[in-house]
């Protein structure tokens, strides 16, 4: 197998515009709900097309209609100009459309060759070539510049690790037209330049990609045009030079946005947190550590950012805090100046500690239960007396959440899994602040979030600072991580390198310390 065989096959053609696919008039419901309507989008060859607009404006129903699993729409789809109608996944792979979803569709008892060829497997007689598939397992990630382990079981990866198997897997399926569904969400900033160098790569083979991101940086470094949804409906589709991200902006939200994150001064309060030489150990490798001797303070009404680029240990703290990884932790914690054994996370919710994690479908939300029935899921002790649930009281919270939040839903028996990510997020943080936490531990709170909803949530986390509730804050966007910390708490393999004031902070600093650099060292 040569090198190139790994990567899709795409036909570059010199001379006019060629359009690898074209939707025309999409339009898709949901029972009584139309989620889109008379929409339009060509996707060209050797361009990047930026699909963008706040989440529920119809995104992920559409780029699901090209990719197959919608086959239940109005309106008509052209690949290389034939009328078709994807029944499947699998049947838009036959045309050369594949999607990159942002819900992972990953086996994770399979290893990560397994989950490379799932569907279309590498045989010989009859059989699986198992020494063939992973040969070519990692032919294929060493072309893309992915380091991972071929014969290692999804499981056992970081969501990262994880999300870049996605990719592979899809990009190895030799496809004309790529979507790409906000595939940088876990990644960090060494990983994202190599998959740019990979879209590069594609586009100079003729390929066409669909991109769909909320990061306004990322859309500046590879956007060739862009196309915005609102509510469903086309806002419009313009050169990316023509839409600087203020316009871009009021393309998608219909409005100027104030201040991009809101942040008062507040001065904190009593001592919330103190850890001392609080240990987490790696439950799968006996005598390591995944966070090691970490010390920390955080007041009441202050936010602790918390930095570091992936095998940080950053999430690790924040679960071990929770009381997830049980009794293995080691160390002291006091909260409020009391002694805490953080050994279950109901222990530790009946003390007033909430975690949201980075991954809301896996571990944040149940999807095929309501809204109501996530939002309460929680506090169910607190609203059943005796034993008893009492339907009415678990609907007027959700509700009185959901006007706080702007939850956009058709109600709230509305199936969790069917909103957009960013209403998702706000079902999870609803959650978690029914419990009336005092401190929260947030891992990637506006992950897959777009900039209206990011905003909401910058406003609500200055708001939940002035009630008094503390906070220690994970985001992987340096801009975001600097504007809303009031300290930053820099994490490098397990161990603290450095902690950084607000007016001393920068992303110079930081993603030194991150790298286990001391942030002064300019060599």
């Amino acid at each position: 197998m040569s090198a190139t065989a790994s990567m899709p096959r795409c036909e570059d053609r010199a001379g006019a515009v060629r359009v690898l696919a074209r939707l025309s008039g999409i339009t898709k419901r949901f029972g009584p709900v139309t989620v889109l309507e008379g929409v339009d989008l060509e996707v060209r060859a050797g361009e990047v097309h930026i699909l963008a607009g706040e989440n529920g404006a119809g995104k992920s129903t559409l780029i699901k209609i090209l990719g197959g699993v919608h086959a239940d729409f109005e309106g008509t789809i052209e690949v290389d100009g034939r009328p078709v109608r994807p029944a499947s996944p699998l049947a838009a792979a036959a045309l050369g459309v594949v999607v990159i979803f942002q819900e992972l569709s990953l086996v994770p008892a399979m290893t990560v060759t397994d989950n490379i060829f799932l569907g279309r497997p590498r045989t010989r007689a009859g059989f699986v070539d198992d020494a063939r598939q992973r040969a070519e397992a990692r032919e294929i990630l060493d072309r893309l510049g992915i380091d991972l382990e071929v014969d290692r079981r999804v499981e056992e990866l970081p969501i990262a690790q994880q999300q870049l198997t996605e990719i592979a897997k899809a990009l190895a399926q030799e496809a004309r037209v790529i979507v790409m569904d906000e595939p940088t969400s876990a990644l960090n900033a060494p990983e994202v330049a190599k998959l740019f160098t990979l879209i590069r790569q594609l586009k100079e083979r003729g390929c066409g990609i669909v991109y769909i991101t909320h990061k306004m940086e990322e859309i500046a470094a590879v956007a060739d045009r862009i196309t915005v949804l609102r509510d469903g409906r086309l806002v419009g589709t313009a050169p990316a030079v023509a839409l600087p991200p203020g316009r871009l902006i009021q393309w998608m939200v219909g409005r100027e946005l104030g201040e991009q994150f809101p942040r008062h001064d507040v001065t904190p309060g009593a001592e919330r947190l103190r850890l001392e030489r609080f240990s987490v150990p790696d439950p799968q490798q006996p005598g390591a550590f995944r966070v090691r001797d970490v010390s920390l303070t955080l007041r009441a009404g202050e936010i602790l950012g918390i930095a570091g680029l992936q095998g940080s240990g950053a999430s690790d703290l924040l679960l071990g805090l929770f009381g997830a990884h049980g009794r293995r932790v080691q160390g002291g914690v006091r909260l409020d100046g009391e002694p805490f054994a953080p050994r279950h996370p109901t222990a530790s919710i009946t003390r007033g500690i909430a975690l949201l994690t980075n991954d809301r479908k896996a571990s944040g939300l149940v999807l095929p239960l309501s809204i109501a029935a996530n939002t309460t899921l929680a506090d169910l002790p607190a609203l059943s007396p005796g034993g008893w649930r009492r339907p009415a009281r678990e609907r007027r919270v959700t509700e009185a959440h959901g006007r706080r939040l702007n939850l956009r839903a058709a109600g709230i028996e509305q199936e969790v899994g069917s909103l957009s990510g960013g209403n998702q997020q706000k079902v999870v943080l609803a959650k978690w602040l029914q419990t009336r936490p005092r401190l929260l531990l947030l891992d990637e709170p506006t992950r897959g979030v777009d900039v209206g909803a990011k905003r909401e949530i910058y406003a609500l986390l200055d708001a939940l600072t002035a009630e008094g509730i503390a906070i220690l804050l994970i985001t992987s966007e340096l801009p975001e991580l600097l504007a809303l910390a009031d300290r930053i708490l820099v994490l490098h393999r397990g161990r603290a390198t450095a902690e950084f004031p607000r007016g001393e902070a920068s992303a110079e600093g930081v993603l030194q310390a991150a790298m286990g650099q001391s942030p002064v060292d300019r060599s």
